[in-house]
């Protein structure tokens, strides 16, 4: 199991050789930003109902691109499923969002690519400290979405238990790590899918569980954006993880956090179930991850690959864009327990963060410029020096508005399909 841990390290890059790679270099011709696809293999059509799933209602597996790690093993990796299928209808002026199938439980899946096919190994349910499936419904209002029928036309039942995972990566111990955004939170599992512990921000007062619940981070962080938490998570060589919000906190108004390119990241002990800092990261320019975007509240950070002792490799994208950067986390500001985790610090971090140092970065490849690549990838792993995987996030097919379902409440599935494809670089990572 210890050569599990080893997957990612053995990239062996360094803060001095993410230097190197700077854009001035690059414009010297010290760096190439270049890559192709050398291989794509796509998950084919497996229906919910064979991962226990009551009334499936057309819908196929998917959402596993919501992230990917390596097993060790030449083209496999573990991968995780979101919280199901789910959409959002309108009805009158208010946006209901709906779960058409909300016995879905969130999954984490082993999959192989071979010969263009990526190959369900193995399937491990997310479950209670009792063996219940913990469900990918909302966790408490009005902190979370009411959730709807499929049709948006009756409320469910929240579950305190449910899970909206993301990040995953698998500890030397044969554990893995997620990370959630409805807490937002931090989950430990065991091989077998239990959840030993989430953790949550101070005061989100969660209760109700069958796990145990701690309260761990900056108080804060419950000022996430509606399905805009935790969703990046790497593994770093030593065993700490640095988890990535998606998108800047709404602090100290919506308005203000929509605007913010400043979103933050965490650095946290698994050993002794502290956070040990916190950084500002800053996204580039909306129109530079993206040329046809202009609003910033669409900038996410999806995934997070831990590379050297203090540097990670973050990914910016939009829905349709997406570039990697190397992030070295040494020389930017240890923010943890100072004025901006206070929500009465004005300006607010996400309004003005030029009084810190945001963790530097150095542009790895602009994933717009590969040929072959897909839309809306949440999963990046660094395979080797000179290659990486993506993995999409397909939304199990879905799409929003009431022409998701047919008139029998059957899926009109959007084609779009759950691809992985393997990148080999211009220059190493090292």
């Amino acid at each position: 199991m210890a050569n599990l841990l080893r997957a990612v390290p053995v990239l062996a890059l360094t803060a001095a050789a993410a230097l190197a790679a700077t854009p001035a270099a690059a414009s010297s011709g010290g760096s190439d930003l270049s890559g192709r696809v050398t291989s794509t293999s796509t998950l084919p059509s497996i229906p919910l109902g064979r991962l226990g799933v009551a009334d499936d209602r057309g819908v196929n597996l998917g959402g596993i691109g919501s992230d990917i790690f390596p097993t060790g093993r030449p083209g496999e990796y573990w991968t995780i499923t979101d919280r199901g299928p789910n959409g959002q209808i309108t009805i009158g002026t208010e946006k209901r969002r709906t779960f058409p199938t909300p016995d879905f439980n969130p999954t984490i899946v082993k999959v192989l690519a071979t010969r263009g096919v990526l190959k369900v190994e193995q399937t491990i349910p997310l479950t209670t400290v009792g063996g219940k499936p913990v469900t990918g419904l909302p966790n408490q209002l009005p902190h979370d979405e009411q959730p709807y029928t499929y049709n948006a036309s009756t409320p469910l039942q929240i579950n305190p238990n449910g899970l909206d995972t993301e990040g995953i990566v698998r500890a030397a111990d044969g554990t893995f790590w997620l990370v959630d955004e409805y807490g937002p939170s931090l989950v430990h599992v065991s091989s077998r899918g239990r959840v030993l512990a989430r953790y949550t921000p101070h005061g989100l007062n969660l209760t109700g569980t069958d796990y145990p619940v701690i309260e761990a981070f900056p108080a804060i962080y419950a000022s996430r954006k509606v399905n805009r938490g935790f969703e990046g998570l790497g593994l770093l060589p030593g065993g700490d993880l640095v988890i990535g919000l998606q998108s800047p906190l709404l602090v100290p108004t919506k308005a203000a956090g929509e605007a913010s390119l400043t979103s933050r990241l965490l650095r946290f002990n698994p050993r002794t179930g502290k956070v040990t800092a916190e950084y500002a990261y800053q996204f580039a320019p909306v129109s530079v991850v993206d040329p046809n975007q202009t609003n910033p509240a669409e900038l996410k950070i999806s995934s997070i690959v831990g590379i050297g002792p203090n540097t990670v490799l973050v990914q910016e994208r939009t829905d349709q864009a997406a570039r990697l950067y190397l992030a070295d986390l040494r020389k930017a500001t240890n923010l943890l327990g100072g004025r901006y985790d206070d929500p009465a610090t004005s300006p607010s971090l996400e309004q003005d963060a030029s009084a810190v140092t945001v963790a530097p970065k150095v542009l790895v490849l602009d994933l717009n410029t590969v040929p072959g690549t897909q839309k809306k990838i949440e999963g990046v792993a660094v395979v080797n020096p000179w290659t990486i995987a993506l993995i999409n996030d397909n939304d199990f097919g879905m799409s929003d508005g009431p022409a998701a379902f047919d008139a029998n409440g059957r899926l009109v599935d959007s084609g779009i399909k759950t691809t992985l494809v393997t990148v080999q670089l211009g220059r190493p990572l090292h």
